[in-house]
């Protein structure tokens, strides 16, 4: 019998996804609205599995035989969930389709299958508020792109079983996925409230004119963004001393910014449509061959430090 992982959406995420476990030769039955748009999300998720690799009885077969043990088809014609290991939805963010996703798969999903949402934003035990099977549910959050970025957050909600969660994370692991466990479900989860942290006293360093843009990527990116590459910020603390950081953090903490909304000057960029690359501009100008080259780089920065990370 094919243990399946069921992948509910189409887009990016689904694709970056089931390429994971598609590179690890488990198959996968992507699940959409319409056949074409799963089918195509299929394709596109073969073709990631072969740019990050494939391991195991894949690593021998064609894109077409790969494809051939694949499924890929809508949720309601989809019969085999006593099949499947993990079922995962991926579908835009509308707090109102996930909870009718989940209450469909609740009623027709077996109830010892655990079932994830990859939202990044609507908790979990929002989503399953009303189900009788909320215990096998849990927040499962990637990082675009999904299939590069090793980190899935395992999110536990209040009626969430450790028991299903902690079997998730062994799927994850079999994948060379890094998993961690998010016992409270808590806004942003772990790494999006590091992140949020780091990102407002970024922004409100450029709304006070104390730093550029490109001055802060740079002072991340060669100072502890570059050792973080190697370990975390415990493990870091652990190795440099944390009376040092006890000593500079009566210091700094006291002045750290705490606002609760976003800097003007990112108010105003958002409402002169300046969201970035995908408008042409954000904090500075972006050309088309400037964000091709940028992208391009990206890609091949975060593949070494994907070496990195898996250095012994």
């Amino acid at each position: 019998m094919n243990q399946y992982v069921a992948v509910i959406g189409t887009g990016t995420m689904a694709a970056g996804i089931a390429a994971g476990f598609i590179s690890h030769s488990i198959p996968v039955a992507i699940l959409g609205r319409n056949k074409e748009k799963s089918s195509d999300c299929l394709r596109k998720a073969i073709q990631l599995a072969f740019k990050i690799g494939l391991h195991g009885k894949n690593a021998l077969l064609d894109a077409a035989a790969i494809e051939a043990t694949q499924v890929s088809t809508t949720m309601e014609s989809w019969e085999a969930w006593g099949e499947c290991s993990w079922v995962i939805e991926t579908v835009s963010e509308n707090l109102e389709l996930k909870k009718q996703i989940f209450a469909y798969l609740d009623d027709k999903v077996p109830a010892d299958i655990p079932i994830g949402s990859n939202s990044s934003g609507f908790p979990i035990t929002k989503i399953t508020a009303e189900l009788k099977t909320a215990n096998r549910m849990m927040g499962a959050h990637y990082f675009m792109p999904a299939e590069v970025v090793p980190l899935v957050e395992i999110v536990m909600g209040e009626k969430t079983d450790p028991t299903f969660s902690e079997r998730v994370c062994q799927i994850y692991k079999a994948i060379d996925k890094k998993p961690v466990l998010v016992k409270k479900d808590i806004p942003g989860f772990l790494a999006n409230r590091i992140q949020h942290a780091l990102m407002r006293e970024a922004l409100s360093l450029i709304e006070e004119g104390i730093a550029s843009p490109e001055d802060i990527d740079d002072a991340v990116r060669y100072s502890f963004g570059f050792r973080y590459a190697a370990v975390g910020p415990m493990t870091q603390k652990e190795i440099s001393g944390w009376d040092g950081m006890a000593n500079a953090a009566k210091e700094i903490y006291p002045s750290l910014s705490n606002i609760t909304s976003l800097p003007p000057k990112v108010v105003k960029l958002m409402t002169e449509g300046k969201t970035g690359m995908k408008a042409g501009e954000g904090f500075r100008k972006w050309t088309p061959e400037e964000i091709q080259q940028t992208s391009n780089s990206y890609s091949k920065r975060l593949k070494a430090a994907f070496d990195v990370l898996n250095m012994d």
